[in-house]
């Protein structure tokens, strides 16, 4: 397994990163969700894979990748699979122009799951409360974002949730999948 300072092509990683950790949402749904964002016209449909966040968008010094490493391990022990459902449609404007769909199932496992990750060398405060979703469409007109809502609605998937994904931000702006933590 390569080194999270070493890229898996052997280049190094720059001194500062940034990194996100996720429950990634399976195929089909994954692709579906996607499909429907880029419909809507948001820029970063295709940059951004479909997932529930446990850790938002956070700068490291790569120097604390391997006990971020560690520290995801650990909690990726303490955690048993669970069974996710993704029903109906949510937003939370007028406080963030976002439309998503709900997790109904699997919402009390990730708020667990989430507290546990943003601990340790992860510690860091959110800008809001944490709330469990897939989002669907993001920084758009009000118009664009009441059709996502209304399209939303309808949605429903079911999966089993056998882990979490630590992801990097790279130079490019797309958010790429790095390692997989399976729990125990």
């Amino acid at each position: 397994m390569t080194p999270l300072t070493q890229l898996p092509d052997g280049e190094r990683l720059p001194e500062l990163l940034t990194i996100g950790v996720s429950v990634h949402i399976p195929e089909p749904y994954g692709t579906q969700l996607q499909d429907a964002r880029a419909a809507h016209g948001d820029p970063q449909a295709r940059s951004i894979p479909t997932h529930v966040t446990l850790l938002p968008p956070t700068e490291v010094p790569a120097e604390l990748l391997p006990k971020i490493e560690e520290h995801l391990a650990s909690v990726a022990a303490a955690h048993r699979p669970f069974r996710m459902l993704l029903r109906g449609a949510g937003t939370f404007r007028p406080v963030s122009p976002v439309v998503f769909v709900r997790v109904e199932e699997g919402a009390q496992e990730c708020r667990l799951l989430e507290a546990d990750v943003r601990s340790g060398p992860l510690a860091r405060e959110l800008a809001f409360p944490y709330h469990p979703h897939v989002t669907v469409a993001h920084g758009l007109p009000e118009d664009v974002l009441e059709r996502a809502y209304e399209q939303a609605r309808g949605y429903r998937a079911s999966f089993r949730v056998p882990g979490f994904s630590l992801s990097r931000f790279d130079a490019d702006e797309v958010w790429r999948p790095w390692r997989a933590y399976a729990f125990a």
